[in-house]
């Protein structure tokens, strides 16, 4: 028996799209919590795995060659897993292109888009005092995960999943729909609403979806540690010192 896979994590919609799929492909592993709140996403040990500073990132000790290999970027990782439990992911030339187009939509898109939206109504209200100075940034991003939410659902009124069947596609994009923190009705995309329920009843999305709960803390609170979390994470540079604590460059 090989041991687990490493999946340094932190429980985010990145992070959640690799436990799902884990979980779905019944790959056995083990959880690296990288608190991203602390400053550990600027380890040495993590930023060796991952040299984007950003989470999540594996190691397979068992790799292709029968040596370790380590990944960062969810897609890929995604693609990895997919290409190596032999599930979730086409062999067929052209089934596979209709599951990469909209995982790279997912990673190119979605994600950052809706990660902005997030940013600028739940996060940029505590770090500027003038509200009229994230007004724009507000609306800008809202809209545009609106366009994107409508996107995926004109994309479902004639399917069950983005590319036909079940795929890691549809394990990338479900986590980034949060709409009571994007700004989002699901009352206006009923076909997103239904695949939403679809994949967020399967036994592995649960699972996966949970993992790493018991780690999450609110950074939007307010507080000190809540503030220095909110310094990490937005308009800081940093480094990681050799006690083991995060310091601000910026």
């Amino acid at each position: 028996m090989t041991d687990p896979i490493q999946l340094w994590f932190w429980p985010t919609p990145n992070g959640w799209k690799v436990s799902i799929a884990l979980e779905e492909m019944e790959m056995a592993y083990e959880v690296v919590p990288v608190n991203i709140g602390t400053g550990e996403q600027f380890t040495p040990a993590f930023q060796a795995l991952s040299p984007n500073g950003r989470m999540p990132a594996i190691v397979d000790p068992d790799g292709p060659d029968g040596q370790p290999l380590s990944l960062f970027e969810s897609g890929a990782i995604l693609q990895y897993l997919g290409n190596k439990s032999g599930r979730y992911y086409p062999t067929d030339v052209r089934a596979r292109a209709e599951v990469d187009q909209w995982l790279f939509w997912q990673v190119g898109g979605l994600g950052p888009m809706a990660g902005q939206t997030h940013h600028f109504r739940q996060y940029a209200p505590a770090l500027i005092k003038d509200q009229r100075q994230i007004a724009y940034g507000v609306r800008r991003y809202t809209d545009e995960t609106h366009r994107l939410y409508g996107v995926m659902d004109r994309r479902l009124a004639d399917r069950d999943y983005l590319a036909g069947e079940y795929s890691i596609a549809d394990m990338a994009a479900w986590p980034w729909i949060l709409p009571e923190h994007q700004g989002q009705s699901l009352d206006d995309f009923p076909h997103l609403q239904a695949w939403m329920d679809r994949v967020g009843t399967r036994p592995a999305v649960i699972r996966g979806r949970a993992v790493g709960e018991a780690l999450r803390s609110n950074l939007a609170a307010s507080g000190q540690a809540a503030e220095a979390a909110r310094k990490v994470l937005f308009g800081q540079r940093g480094k990681w010192k050799p006690n083991g604590s995060f310091k601000s460059i910026s």
